[in-house]
């Protein structure tokens, strides 16, 4: 079992920039997939970030160029920097880890998730 915390969320003006990060307890941490979801009020949760245990990423469309997601797996974290904030950006943030995940975009396939930071992006 993984537990994971979520920080570095805030109130930003739009094309600002934040930095997430998701420390995880877990001895074996290195093993885990990881991913950055976001959901914003009245919407489903999305899954925008994958970061694979050999550091390979993926995104959604709506992020890509601007989003990067990192591991430092020496310290246990998940970081998600995020260029260039929009004001749909908005959201609740949430990281995911599994150990074996099929369809990382699908909600449904993780486990373990953290408690969510807010993202607010303003015009």
């Amino acid at each position: 079992q993984v537990q994971l915390e979520e920080s570095g969320g805030g109130s930003v003006q739009a094309g600002e920039s934040l930095r997430l990060s998701c420390p995880a307890s877990s001895s074996t941490y290195s093993r885990y997939c990881l991913a950055w979801y976001r959901q914003a009020p009245g919407k489903e949760r999305e899954g925008i970030a994958n970061i694979n245990e050999d550091g390979t990423t993926k995104y959604t469309d709506s992020v890509k160029g601007r989003f990067t997601a990192s591991r430092d797996n020496a310290k246990n974290t998940l970081y998600l920097q995020m260029n260039n904030l929009k004001p749909e950006d908005t959201a609740m943030y949430y990281c995911a880890a599994d150990v074996q995940v099929g369809r990382w975009a699908d909600a449904a396939n993780w486990n373990y998730w953290g408690q969510g930071t807010q993202v607010t992006v303003s015009s």
